[in-house]
């Protein structure tokens, strides 16, 4: 059994889909749970009570950890730490083996241009502390011989039906209004993105990966070719047949819209990521696994041809 805490999301329904193409049996589990596959199991809970998310693992072989927390620190600070125990109680507990995946916040500043596996932790940011704390409880827990684990490690999103990208909301969304695409910072710097149907695939390859593969940092696929704000808004108005407009919303903006819209108070602590090339390192994987990420130009349009 192939467990998806987390399965109603934007990577959980596409893991489903590959995970039963490679003839896993499916558990997905969340407040309300739908089918992706018809032969789907079906898992309602409550993902912050412990004795549910216990229940959810048993008996399964793999557990994939996709959770998405509203995007606040309060939040996570809150609920990650009590979730992420949970879950490795009970992946211990029976002897399950443990998929998570997570993103790129605890790396170091200086590490942004050329993010790899092995480079420094050091958040900058309190989200990104965070993220540190967690992933420390989990290699802790491989560490000491407990638990057969995975982090899957994935650059910002981008891809069809993907209402929390960056890129879908403030430049796709925005074009498609006839506004201007916003880009924060600085546009003329590089910054990678992962498409989410590869990183759905390459998960389920990871989650049915030999012994071997296990018990390490595995970053997701991510087009190599990457592009800077200029160029990504390039790309988006040339395949969707509009005018360029670019706006950049620089920190201090960031910051007054912030006390108006609660989603923007939450990034001016990320705009490291914005000021500086933003390179993701995914050489690792495909060298290993022989799968390369979707070029972003393919990507752009799969997004718009979703949408039509």
């Amino acid at each position: 059994m192939h467990t998806i805490l987390g399965g109603n999301g934007i990577i959980g329904q596409v893991l489903a889909k590959e995970l039963s193409i490679l003839g896993n049996e499916i558990r997905l589990v969340s407040r309300n749970p739908k089918k992706v596959n018809e032969t789907d199991n079906l898992f309602p809970a409550d993902l912050t009570d412990e004795i549910q998310v216990d229940k959810a693992i048993a008996g399964s072989e793999v557990v994939y950890l996709l959770i998405g927390f509203d995007y606040n620190l309060k939040v996570w600070q809150e609920k990650w730490p009590k979730l992420m125990r949970c879950v490795l109680n009970s992946c211990i507990k029976h002897k399950s083996k443990l998929v998570f995946f997570d993103n790129v916040y605890l790396y170091d500043k200086q590490e942004i241009p050329n993010m790899t596996e092995y480079s420094k932790i050091n958040p900058p940011s309190e989200k990104g502390k965070v993220r540190k704390e967690i992933a420390g409880m989990m290699m802790e827990e491989i560490t000491n011989g407990k638990l057969s684990g995975i982090i899957a490690r994935s650059a910002d999103f981008y891809g069809p039906k993907n209402e929390k990208s960056f890129l879908i909301e403030v430049v796709y969304k925005n074009f498609k209004k006839g506004k201007a695409a916003n880009w924060f910072s600085n546009p003329d710097v590089k910054h990678s993105f992962t498409y989410t149907p590869d990183a759905a695939r390459a998960t389920a390859i990871l989650g049915n990966s030999p012994i071997e593969d296990w018990n390490q940092v595995w970053h997701l696929p991510t087009d190599p070719n990457t592009l800077t704000g200029r160029e990504w808004t390039t790309l988006f108005s040339g395949k969707m047949n509009v005018k360029n407009k670019i706006s950049v919303l620089p920190t201090w903006l960031v910051k007054i819209i912030g006390w108006f819209v609660p989603f923007m108070s939450e990034m001016p602590e990320m705009m490291y990521q914005y000021d500086q090339p933003y390179f993701f390192d995914s050489s690792k994987f495909t060298k290993r696994f022989g799968m390369s990420a979707t070029p972003y130009s393919q990507g752009v349009e799969e997004i718009i041809k979703s949408d039509s």
